[in-house]
């Protein structure tokens, strides 16, 4: 006789356990893609399009239009966290070297939304292709997890204790508390 205490791997448990997983690592990569991109697009909202015309995903960015908005949002960092004019200098290019950086994954994430939706309107769904665009999410959501991190470490190496505390207010109340 076997052992019934133990479960096979296909069970329902190890299912819903594996599908919790990946809603928790989805959930985590869309809010590290969300806050790397406002990092560079915030001010984009206002401006003419912004994301009231499409969504975080719509329309495609270009960098120049980036940076401008990059620049002004700075200027309101600038005065939120008092910072010197050398912070300036060394904050300006690890802010926009991010945000260019993380474009890519919004162009990819994008494209990712539109191959699951042609896989789940398919006659026959299938799973290995979508387990297979899974494993490319998480892959993304990674990468970006990672520069999102290089970058806020680079930011807070130039800040004192003092700004990142008030930077971190300061996030807090454009999230309305949900920080």
């Amino acid at each position: 006789m076997s052992d019934t205490s133990e479960k096979p791997a296909s069970s329902p448990t190890a299912s819903k356990s594996s599908r919790r997983r990946f809603f928790r690592w989805a959930a985590i990569a869309t809010a590290i893609a969300g806050v790397a991109t406002g990092l560079g697009v915030k001010a984009f909202a206002h401006g003419p399009g912004g994301w009231h015309r499409g969504g975080f995903l719509g329309a495609s960015l270009d960098p120049a239009h980036v940076d401008e908005h990059i620049d002004r949002m700075l200027k309101h960092l600038y005065v939120e966290i008092d910072a010197t004019e050398a912070q300036k200098q060394r904050l300006a290019p690890i802010v926009k070297a991010a945000a260019h950086d993380m474009l890519p994954f919004r162009t990819q994430m994008r494209a990712a939304r539109q191959q699951a939706l042609e896989l789940l309107s398919r006659d026959v769904v299938d799973r290995v292709a979508l387990e297979a665009l899974r494993a490319d999410q998480l892959r993304l959501a990674e990468q970006a997890s990672q520069r999102f991190t290089q970058a806020l470490a680079d930011v807070a190496d130039v800040l004192t204790p003092g700004q990142r505390r008030q930077l971190a207010e300061h996030v807090g109340r454009w999230h309305g508390g949900r920080g």
